[in-house]
C-alpha cells in the first residue's frame, strides 16, 4: 500500500475547481419542470393564540395558490431533533415572532410575494419574556413547568470552605448576545413529494441525516421513502445544522399537496429574522485566590437563552459547561448551568457550540482577578495552567 504523505503538503479542495470556475451548482441553480415557488407566512406576534387567518386582496387568484396549514400535515407536527417541541406550523398558539403559521406556493414568485403580504394572521397576545433573568424568575412560564430546557451541575472539592481563607474573592458578571452566522448562501431547499413515491429533497445543509430523521416523522413514512441530497453548500457555520429540517419540511408539505416540485429560497432578511443564532449568555463568576495568584475556588453560574424551543440547546449547554473553568487548575470548582426558554426565535448551533460564551466570560474574569492580585494577565495564567496529571 502506498503511504499517504499529507502533513506539510497542500491538499487540493475536492470542490475547489468547480467553485472558482463557476461550475458549482448551488440550490438556487437547480430547476425542475413544472416547479412552484414556496414561501412561509409567519407570526407577527411573539406569543399568543391564533384567532384568525384572513386572505385579503380579493384581486388575487387565491384558488390558484397552494395553501398548507398545520391541518395538512400527514404525520407529526414537530421537528424531530432532541426534543420534539417545535412545530413545523403553529396551529393554535405562537411562541415567537416569525414563527411559521402557513405556507403558500405558486408558479409566479412575484405574485407569491404579493400574496404573502396579503395574508393577515390575527393573534390574541399573551405576555412574552425576552431576557434570561425574566425566564429564571418565571415572570411568565413559556415552556414546560419552569422554562428550563436542560441543566447541569459539576462539582469538585468543597467550594464552600475556601471563601473565608482566601486572600481575595473576586466576582464578576459577563454577557454575550445573539450572533448571526451570516453564511454567504441563504437557506434553500427543493422538494418533490407524493404519497406513492415518498419524499426527495435537495438542499443547502450541514446535517442531511437530521433532515432525514425529521421528514420520517413529518410524513410518517418508512426510511426508504425519504431521500435527502446535500447539494453544494455556500457556508453554514452551524446555522444549517438543524434549521434545514424546517425548510425541507415546508417545501415537502407544499409539494405533497400540489403534486409538483417546490423550491423555497429565503432572502437575507427572512433568513436573519427567523433562523437560529448563537445563544445569548449570562455568566456569573466568584473566584477565591491567594495573594500569590493561585486559584483556590471557582463558583460559576452559566446560563444560555435557548429561545422559544429546545433545538440543540442541551448540546450547546453541555459544551459551554465543560469549558466553563478553562485550562486552569483549581482544587475546588462548582459549575451550575442551564438553558432557558424565552420568546425569542429559537437559538441553535454555531461554531464553538456554547464554549465561546463560557470561555469569553472566564477569560475576561481572569483578567479582573489578575489585576486584583497585581499580576499581568499572562503571568496569572502561567501560574495556573493545568499541568500533566492535574484535572
Amino acid at each position: 500500500m502506498r503511504e499517504a504523505h499529507i502533513v506539510g503538503r497542500p491538499v487540493p479542495r475536492k470542490e475547489g475547481r468547480d467553485k472558482v470556475t463557476g461550475r458549482a451548482r448551488y440550490i438556487d441553480d437547480l430547476h425542475f419542470p413544472d416547479m412552484l415557488y414556496g414561501v412561509t407566512v409567519r407570526s407577527p406576534a411573539p406569543r399568543g393564540r391564533i384567532r384568525e387567518i384572513r386572505f385579503e386582496n380579493e384581486a388575487l387568484p387565491w384558488d390558484e395558490f397552494v395553501i398548507v396549514t398545520a391541518k395538512d400535515i400527514p404525520g407529526e407536527n414537530a421537528v424531530a431533533l432532541i426534543l420534539f417541541d417545535q412545530p413545523y406550523l403553529a396551529d393554535e398558539y405562537v411562541n415567537h415572532r416569525e414563527e411559521p403559521v402557513l405556507l403558500l406556493a405558486h408558479s409566479d414568485k412575484y405574485l407569491l410575494e404579493e400574496a404573502r403580504r396579503s395574508v393577515r394572521i390575527e393573534v390574541e397576545p399573551q405576555p412574552a419574556i425576552y431576557t434570561i433573568e425574566d425566564s429564571l424568575n418565571k415572570t411568565e412560564v413559556v415552556w414546560g413547568e419552569d422554562n428550563i430546557f436542560k441543566s447541569f451541575h459539576v462539582e469538585k472539592g468543597n467550594v464552600d470552605e475556601v471563601w473565608a481563607g482566601a486572600d481575595f474573592v473576586v466576582e464578576g458578571e459577563y454577557r454575550t448576545g445573539a450572533q448571526e452566522q451570516l453564511y454567504i448562501e441563504n437557506n434553500g431547499v427543493i422538494a418533490i413529494a407524493s404519497p406513492s413515491d415518498g419524499v426527495t429533497v435537495w438542499g443547502s445543509m450541514q446535517c442531511p441525516y437530521y433532515v432525514h430523521k425529521a421528514l420520517l416523522k413529518l410524513f410518517a413514512l418508512p426510511e426508504e421513502k425519504i431521500r435527502v441530497v446535500q447539494v453544494e453548500t455556500g457556508g453554514g457555520f452551524g446555522g444549517k445544522e438543524e434549521y434545514p429540517s424546517m425548510v425541507a419540511g415546508h417545501a415537502a408539505l407544499l409539494s405533497w399537496k400540489s403534486g409538483k416540485p417546490v423550491k423555497i429560497i429565503y432572502d437575507r432578511a427572512e433568513d436573519m429574522a427567523s433562523t437560529t443564532k448563537r445563544h445569548p449568555s449570562l455568566t456569573r463568576h466568584r473566584t477565591a485566590v491567594t495573594r500569590e495568584g493561585k486559584l483556590l475556588g471557582m463558583q460559576i453560574d452559566f446560563t444560555v437563552d435557548g429561545g422559544a424551543y429546545a433545538t440543540l440547546s442541551s448540546v450547546v449547554l453541555s459544551r459551554g459547561t465543560i469549558h466553563a473553568a478553562g485550562p486552569y487548575f483549581c482544587p475546588n470548582v462548582r459549575i451550575h448551568s442551564r438553558a432557558v426558554a424565552t420568546n425569542a426565535p429559537p437559538h441553535g448551533a454555531f461554531r464553538g457550540f456554547g464554549a465561546p460564551q463560557s470561555i469569553f466570560a472566564l477569560e475576561r474574569h481572569l483578567d479582573k482577578v489578575a489585576h486584583t492580585v497585581g499580576l499581568t494577565p499572562a503571568e496569572f495564567r502561567r501560574r495556573n495552567f493545568i499541568k500533566e496529571g492535574e484535572t
